[in-house]
């Protein structure tokens, strides 16, 4: 279930998931989702046996993540607030995450409304960088990050900044997926701004493993 403006799973989501099913957990597993959405993908860790944590800024999410968690009755953790706020001084075994994306006119992110859980700034790194840059401090050693994201932000900038920050980085998974409503809605820009080629219908979505030392 979902409540009104909650993200719902998609193509990203089933892919991450398919990731995160590759990575062994188990009871001893401490494990981080952030932007949690419905809780999709914290339920699925919480339920191989993971200690699992949630973190997501829209409140509706939250509640959504931890009324799911009720109905399949597995324990699941669920913060509201920023994620590097929320996790000051924890480390992590686990970190998965389905960020914000899609590039949008403007630079600021939007502080509220559905469009926090897609709109990610002119080139759609405004949370990604901020999790790569925030990654080595969340992550135990032989702590491992899974990342979502679309090939339009750059995977090679992500892997970059990942291994400039000491992690071992690398793609395990690409998909081409029909662009949804939101990209559509924007075509136009996306091509003036070099990041979509006309009449382009694909977006390539991409899983980034990083694992630290």
């Amino acid at each position: 279930m979902a409540l009104p403006g909650v993200y719902q799973p998609q193509s990203d989501t089933l892919l991450l998931a398919e990731a995160l099913a590759q990575e062994e957990l188990g009871p001893r597993t401490d494990a981080l989702e952030i932007g949690t959405g419905t809780g999709a993908l914290a339920l699925h860790a919480a339920g191989r046996g993971a200690r699992v944590t949630a973190v997501d800024v829209a409140w509706p999410a939250v509640v959504t993540a931890r009324l799911n968690a009720l109905r399949r009755r597995l324990p699941l953790r669920v913060l509201h607030g920023d994620f590097e706020a929320r996790t000051a001084g924890r480390r992590f075994d686990l970190v998965v995450t389905n960020p914000p994306y899609v590039p949008a006119p403007g630079t600021r992110l939007p502080s509220h409304g559905p469009e926090r859980a897609w709109d990610a700034g002119p080139d759609g790194r405004g949370v990604i960088d901020r999790i790569c840059a925030s990654a080595p401090a969340l992550l135990r050693p032989g702590g491992v990050l899974l990342m979502v994201h679309s090939g339009m932000c750059g995977a090679e900038e992500t892997l970059a900044r990942l291994s400039g920050a000491g992690l071992a980085a690398e793609v395990t998974a690409r998909a081409s997926v029909p662009w949804g409503p939101v990209l559509r809605s924007r075509r136009e820009w996306l091509e003036q701004r070099g990041l979509a080629a006309e009449a382009e219908e694909w977006e390539e979505l991409v899983i980034i493993r990083a694992e630290s030392d």
